[in-house]
This record gives structure tokens, C-alpha cells and sequence, in this order.
């Protein structure tokens, strides 16, 4: 399960190449398929972009080239557009207005009929994401200003998209209507900062000024920052898997703090679905908030009973037909002398296909577990995300046609519970009515 992008911008610092670097180094969570700088020194746009991690994409000798004092960046997970070069972003054009660059997480859900059309008008693809729509339409637009043309593209987007454009003179950052994704806005030292979380903003160390709000296009340039707000005002979709699994538990997204989110998510599971255990145990490393607040609520002490290793590359060669199950035990391995001859509750933030969860709670009974349950922090699964999030179809999702007791039989747990809707809109810092909720249970708010 994996988030479809990270953005990250900067307009008016000396040393925009390493500090967007650095943001989206942060952001590498977010996507690990592929990662992008594009510079802009006023007159003209340079970039680099490689398939592969931060670290492994940039180096002194290709950032020390991109020279300016404005940047934006990207880091990708493919939602829409296979995982290749040339569907890495930012995505750099020249045209009549000059050149372009985007970076864009979300998903639309109108590509191929936007897409159908542009090429029935003449329109030449060079890549598979809907991004690239955004810049066709861009193109062919009558608009007077640039701001016109933005305006009038934006508006025939449906989906989920926040999104960083860099010209020769301005940055803007932009909100879909329905506020899916999340994007703020920090200063440092005197220059404006694009992040999707502000994770980012303090590594770099600038400071938090607010969220891009649902619908608003933040331009900014030598004169400043302006904001237009061209959209009817619509009913919010936020995320609400951001929260739960995606977002860093040190950042802010939506303005509200993940950790303490997730942590209030522990103590209602706790509350909702209670039982006898000697151990609380996270699922490293998504689970581990969760896991402090049933612990705090439960009264049962908390341990680390399963450690994760951090260095497994996207390099990794994977074991051989016979010995698979040792591709979970690379990443996720239990530690013996914590389990064996113990009752554990092990807190995980969801099952998706429940595949990688059995192999999981096999592991730790052959580590000596006498008792093993599992306690999930979100309801279940049952239909797929089409905002930017790679939930899989719904005949994937083992939720979406088993039962709460066959899923548990499955993945060889004791017992298994979930958090109810109820419980997860109770953890959270909205009311219900502010988030989607689309992949739990199919209200979809974008057709």
C-alpha cells in the first residue's frame, strides 16, 4: 500500500537545490519509485530527475549544476503511469508561454476522458501521467494571463491533486476543491516553502505559516504571495488515511498533529475492542503510535516484541520460490526472548490482502508466542481509493469479501478486531463530514 507522491518547493533562497534536497529527502515516505528537482534562476528552467530514492537519484555533482533561487521537487509512487523515466516528475515543458514545470500528488479521476479528447485535437503525449494533462490544457488555453490559463485548466480537473508549478518569474501551489491531499506553506528565512507535510519544514527549519486551503492557488513572486480562490466553495474530502498510515507521525497535515491522531486511535481501540493479553506489540513502524495509546488505555504494558530493519533497499533480491517467506522476515523480524510464552496483541494500522499478515503472525508463533491477536486502528478495507493512494481493486482487498472471523482465520490470529467508523471519526480532529471516507465504506465524493 503506498501514497501516490511528495511535493516540495521554494521560492527566493540562495541554495534552493540542496534544500529541496533535503525536503524531499524528508518526504521519502511518500514515494520511492523516482525523484525530480527542477530550478528556475529567473530566466530559464533546469532540472534533474532519476528513477530510484533521494540519495540515490542526487548528488554534490548534479545539484551543484541546478542554479537559481526558486525550485520545486517531487517524489513518486505510480498511481496513474508506469513506474519509468519518463513519468518522473517535476514534468518540464517549453511552450508558446514560455517553460513549465510541475509536480502533482493525487490522482484525476477524468484522464482518459481529458486525455481522449486532447488527442482528437492534436495533442502529443510524452508520458502516461495525468499530470501531463494539466499542462496540455494549460497550453491550448485562450486565457489572457497565466493565471487565466490556470484557472481555466483547473477547472475542468476532477480528483484529487495538489500541485507545485515553477515558471521563469513565479511558483504556485494549488488545492483541489475538495482539499484530498495535503499542502502547506512555511517561510525561511525570507523565502516562501511549498511542503506536503511539514515534516519537511523542520528539517530545513523554517517556520509553519498555514495550509493551502481547499480550492486556493497561492502565486508567488517577486512581489510577494497573492491567493485567488476561482472555485464555489465544496464540501472537504479529506484524506483520512493520511492520519491513519500515510502522512510522518512528526508532521502536521491538514494543521493537525498525526502522532497525537494516531495515538487517540490506540486508546478508542482499546476502549471498542478490549481482552486479556501479558503484551502490547506494534507493527513497526506504521503501528507504533496506535500501539502506545491501547497500551496507555489498556493498561497492558508495551514492547517492542518485533523490530524492522531500515536498510532494505528497493535493490533487495528476493528470496526464491521456496523460500519467500523470508522477504517478510528481511524487512520485520521478532524478538524471542520478548514473545515466547506470552499473550500478544499485536496493533497494525490495516490489512489490505492479508497475505504479508499471515506470514507475519506465522513468524511470531514460531517465535514461541503462546497467544497471538491483532488489533487493527482503522475499519476494514473494503473498496479501492481513486485519489492518489494505490489501495488495489476491490476483489484484492480481502475485506471486501470476507468476513471479520474468515479474515482472522486466515492470517492465523486468536482473535482479531477493528476500529469502528464511529471509533476512528472519534480519534480524529475533524467531524465526519470534513474527510473521505471513500475506502471504507464506497461514498465516493469525486464520481
Amino acid at each position: 500500500m503506498k501514497e501516490g507522491c511528495g511535493v516540495f518547493g521554494i521560492f527566493g533562497h540562495e541554495d534552493v537545490s540542496r534544500i529541496t534536497y533535503l525536503g524531499l529527502y524528508a518526504l521519502q515516505h511518500r514515494g520511492q519509485e523516482s525523484a525530480g528537482i527542477v530550478v528556475s534562476n529567473g530566466k530559464q528552467l533546469m532540472g534533474s530527475r532519476g528513477m530510484g530514492l533521494v540519495s540515490e537519484v542526487f548528488n554534490e555533482e548534479n545539484l551543484i549544476k541546478l542554479t537559481g533561487d526558486r525550485a520545486i521537487g517531487h517524489i513518486r509512487y505510480s498511481t496513474t503511469g508506469s513506474s519509468e523515466i519518463k513519468n518522473a516528475q517535476p514534468f518540464q515543458v517549453d511552450y508558446s508561454r514560455g517553460s513549465l514545470a510541475i509536480a502533482h500528488n493525487g490522482n484525476l479521476v477524468n484522464t482518459s476522458e481529458l486525455r481522449s479528447r486532447l488527442e482528437k485535437e492534436g495533442s502529443i503525449f510524452q508520458s502516461t501521467m495525468d499530470s501531463e494533462i494539466i499542462v496540455h490544457l494549460l497550453a491550448r488555453s485562450q486565457g489572457a494571463t497565466f493565471e487565466d490559463a490556470l484557472v481555466e485548466s483547473l477547472r475542468q480537473l476532477k480528483g484529487a491533486y495538489s500541485l507545485l508549478l515553477l515558471t521563469q518569474k513565479q511558483m504556485i501551489g494549488v488545492r483541489d476543491p475538495h482539499g484530498f491531499r495535503p499542502l502547506c506553506v512555511g517561510k525561511l528565512d525570507g523565502a516562501y516553502v511549498f511542503s506536503s507535510e511539514t515534516c519537511a519544514l523542520d528539517l530545513i527549519q523554517a517556520e509553519y505559516i498555514r495550509e493551502v486551503e481547499p480550492g486556493e492557488i497561492i502565486i508567488i513572486d517577486e512581489k510577494g504571495l497573492h491567493s485567488l480562490k476561482p472555485f464555489p466553495p465544496t464540501k472537504s474530502s479529506l484524506c483520512i488515511f493520511e492520519f491513519i498510515y500515510f502522512a510522518r507521525p512528526d508532521s502536521h497535515v491538514f494543521g493537525e498533529s498525526v502522532y497525537q491522531a494516531r495515538k487517540r486511535l490506540g486508546k478508542e481501540l482499546a476502549l471498542e475492542k478490549p481482552l486479556e493479553c501479558d503484551l502490547v506489540i506494534p507493527m513497526p513502524d506504521s503501528g507504533n503510535c496506535a500501539a502506545f495509546g491501547f497500551a496507555e488505555a489498556s493498561g497492558i504494558p508495551f514492547e517492542m516484541g518485533i523490530i524492522r530493519n531500515h536498510y532494505v533497499g528497493r535493490t533487495f533480491i528476493q528470496p526464491s520460490q521456496t523460500s519467500r517467506d523470508l522477504g517478510v522476515k528481511v524487512k520485520l523480524n521478532p524478538v524471542k526472548e520478548v514473545i515466547k510464552d506470552k499473550r500478544i496483541v499485536v496493533i497494525e494500522d490495516s490489512i489490505v490482502r492479508g497475505t504479508t499478515s499471515k506470514i507475519r503472525m506465522k513468524n511470531l508463533r514460531e517465535a514461541g508466542a503462546k497467544e497471538v491477536h491483532m488489533r487493527v486502528s482503522c475499519p476494514p478495507h473494503r473498496y479501492p481509493c481513486y485519489y492518489g493512494i494505490d489501495f488495489p481493486t476491490r476483489g484484492e482487498l480481502i475485506a471486501s469479501s470476507h468476513s471479520v472471523e474468515e479474515i482472522s482465520r486466515f492470517i492465523g490470529v486468536d482473535t482479531l478486531g477493528y476500529l469502528s467508523l464511529d471509533g476512528m471519526i472519534k480519534a480524529m480532529p475533524f467531524p465526519k463530514e470534513m474527510f473521505c471516507l471513500s475506502c471504507f465504506d464506497g461514498q465516493y465524493p469525486v464520481e
